[in-house]
């Protein structure tokens, strides 16, 4: 009969503290054994699938067995596992053994990532992975006018139907749930992502003005500041709370992801940037008025006089 392989990780048990590095370290063998020609299972267990089930697999089907990646120590699960296949060639790759092998070297063959005899290199330097989008989620809290737990339904719908690493990003400073602190770090962090998801104005802002995509969704209905603003810089990816397709946002992040987005968001940065300037002449026209006002006692207080003439309620 041909050999057999078994994989055994952390991801083997549950609620055992199971990293991305885990499983990418695991990738390597596997890729290993293929060339190899060996056959081989994986062993998972909730909330992972796409392998066997360690508790319920018979050891006598695996005549190799191999651990992969993390610490190995002298506790419960370890032991456990060295008594299941004890009849097997068990195998050790890229652990570190904190005890002395001379007085603990449980494997048949031994590959360690560190130990008191060997020190290598981490198995995931060698692995290829294919990288996702890194996309910055910025929401606004519920406010009147505005349906935010329909916008934030539909954002959710629209990270589930893909591969990406969502980073939470706020831009209230009083309480900033990512733990940023100032406008530089919550800017910073917008500017460094592939693309934004938000349903906050200045998280539409601040992503343009970095040349970073922004797939935008005001949560009032018909449009509120937020669709004012796209509209203004002439921003498309912005929808409105009450206009929501799931495929139609699905379509405009995809788009968001391309480089031609990331020249348009750049466009309407540079545009809406020299549109600024017309805001500039403005207030110092506004100056220029109350200095003359001033000068000449002319001054009005129109806030004091419009709160003196309405009617109290």
């Amino acid at each position: 009969m041909p050999i057999r392989a078994l994989i055994v990780g952390w991801f083997s048990w549950e609620q055992s503290d199971s990293t991305a590095g885990d499983f990418l370290a695991a990738d390597q063998v596997r890729e290993w054994l293929s060339t190899a020609g060996i056959p081989f299972d994986t062993a998972v267990a909730p909330p992972f699938a796409g392998g066997v089930n360690l508790r319920d697999v018979d050891a006598a089907d695996y005549p190799l067995v191999i651990f992969v990646c993390g610490p190995f120590m002298r506790n419960h699960w370890e032991r456990e596992f060295l008594d299941r296949f004890d009849r097997s060639f068990v195998c050790g790759v890229n652990l570190s053994l904190p005890l002395p092998l001379n007085e603990w070297q449980p494997f048949d063959f031994l590959v360690e990532r560190d130990s008191d005899r060997a020190v290598r290199p981490d198995l995931v330097f060698a692995t290829r992975q294919t990288l996702v989008p890194v996309v910055g989620k910025c929401l606004v809290e519920p406010y009147d006018e505005a349906d935010v737990p329909s916008a934030n339904r539909a954002i959710d719908r629209l990270v589930a139907s893909r591969e990406m690493a969502v980073v939470p990003i706020d831009t209230r400073l009083d309480v900033n749930a990512a733990g940023l602190r100032s406008p530089a770090e919550v800017e910073s962090a917008l500017a460094r992502m592939d693309a934004v998801i938000t349903t906050r104005l200045h998280g539409m802002v601040l992503a343009l003005k970095n040349g970073v995509p922004a797939l935008v969704v005001d949560p009032e209905p018909s449009g509120g500041r937020i669709a004012r603003q796209a509209d203004c810089i002439g921003w498309p990816y912005a929808f409105t709370v009450d206009a929501l397709d799931d495929a139609a946002l699905r379509e405009a992040f995809e788009c968001c992801l391309t480089s031609e987005a990331r020249v348009l968001a750049r466009r309407c940065a540079e545009r809406a940037a020299s549109r600024v300037l017309e805001a500039r002449m403005n207030f110092y026209q506004g100056l220029e008025t109350a200095h003359a006002r001033l000068r000449d006692g002319e001054i009005k207080h129109l806030r004091a006089r419009t709160v003196r003439d309405e009617p109290l309620t």
